[in-house]
């Protein structure tokens, strides 16, 4: 019986949400065909082993009751890692590096594709180089909020016009950790300080009326995608708190009400975006659907989304006839497939 590690927490600002997507893949993991090994980090980056109840991991006790864990001995302890760590040191390639090094199978994209799509500008860079549809952006250094800031917002006005509303973010965060939504010059300048303080490169786009829409891509060459999923908030947009926090605020509508040729441009670009940063596995794109004009705009990959019961993930792959367990089983065999296909095209060159 295969021992699944599955991989918890970490040191980002989306600790508390790696628990509590975890917690409910151990419990659908568990007395399956697989050894589950419950392998959690704390916020200050400390491994540990824990074979304590699923309930104490939502709760944040597990830390208590685990024992310390040499990450380079993860081979006598798992046979594949599972990673379920959103941000930074887990979604954003370097916990994938060490599977690498280790030699260990990982469920999910590999280091190129995580890295990427983790980083905003980044991954527009590639997506507009594709060929495939952004919206407006421009990048900020953090560096230029130590200088003249009526000069700064003055220069991102004139970049988008002077129109607002406005979204900046931090590059490199998940989960809408540090994004404001901005409407004049002072929140402008609020915001910047606020995204800065997690990460040194910024990301100010463009205000779009419109709907968020979600595709679920899962594959590795053969790559197939879930039904088409919808965001409804009532809140200002859908940050950290309406996701997690205020629920009650948000509807997750699956199918979304979309005619089956949007559907069909969301899936092709999906795919299209997909492949071009070399993503494996599974991951969730999320697009903006303009209102009135039904133009659309791709907004980002994410290449470990939530994965709670009640999370879009999934809600896309449960609509398209997978169950939760299911879904679940074909990553673990998705990742395993990628490991020995490349150990196979590195046998030929030997």
């Amino acid at each position: 019986m295969a021992r699944i590690g599955i991989i918890f927490g970490g040191r980002s600002g989306e600790h508390e949400v790696s628990l509590m997507s975890a917690a409910s893949v151990i419990e659908a993991m568990t007395g399956k065909k697989f050894e589950i090994v419950k392998i959690g980090i704390t916020k200050n980056g400390e491994w540990r082993l824990y074979e304590g109840p699923v309930e104490e991991i939502e709760s944040g006790g597990w830390e208590e009751k685990a024992s310390p864990l040499n990450p380079g001995s993860l081979r006598e302890v798992i046979d594949f890692a599972f990673p379920v760590l959103h941000g930074p040191f887990g979604e954003d390639g370097t916990i994938q590096g060490l599977f690498e090094i280790l030699g260990i199978p990982y469920a999910g994209c590999g280091v190129l594709a995580s890295s990427v799509a983790m980083d905003k500008l980044t991954a527009k860079e590639v997506f507009t180089n594709k060929g495939l549809p952004v919206c407006s952006y421009m990048a900020i250094m953090s560096d230029e909020l130590f200088g003249d800031k009526a000069r700064l917002t003055t220069k991102i006005e004139r970049e988008f016009s002077a129109k607002y509303p406005l979204f900046v973010k931090p590059s490199n965060m998940g989960s809408s950790v540090g994004v404001s939504k901005v409407g004049s010059r002072i929140d402008l300048a609020l915001a910047l300080l606020e995204a800065a303080k997690h990460d040194s490169r910024l990301i100010v786009e463009e205000g779009i009326d419109a709907r968020e829409l979600e595709i679920a891509v899962l594959g590795n060459k053969e790559l197939v995608t879930g039904t088409v999923g919808e965001i409804v908030t009532e809140a200002e947009f859908y940050d950290y708190n309406s996701k997690y926090i205020d629920e009650n605020k948000t509807r997750i509508i699956v199918p979304a009400n979309v005619s089956p040729d949007l559907a069909d441009q969301l899936k092709e670009i999906a795919l299209d975006a997909f492949r071009a940063i070399d993503c494996a596995g599974f991951a969730r794109v999320d697009f903006l659907v303009e209102k009135g004009t039904e133009r659309i705009y791709l907004s980002e990959i994410n290449t470990i989304p939530g994965f709670t019961r009640f999370s879009m993930f999934p809600r896309l792959w449960n609509g398209a006839g997978f169950s939760y367990s299911e879904l679940l089983e074909r990553i673990v065999d998705l990742g395993y497939e990628r490991h020995n296909a490349k150990n196979r095209r590195q046998a030929t060159l030997i």
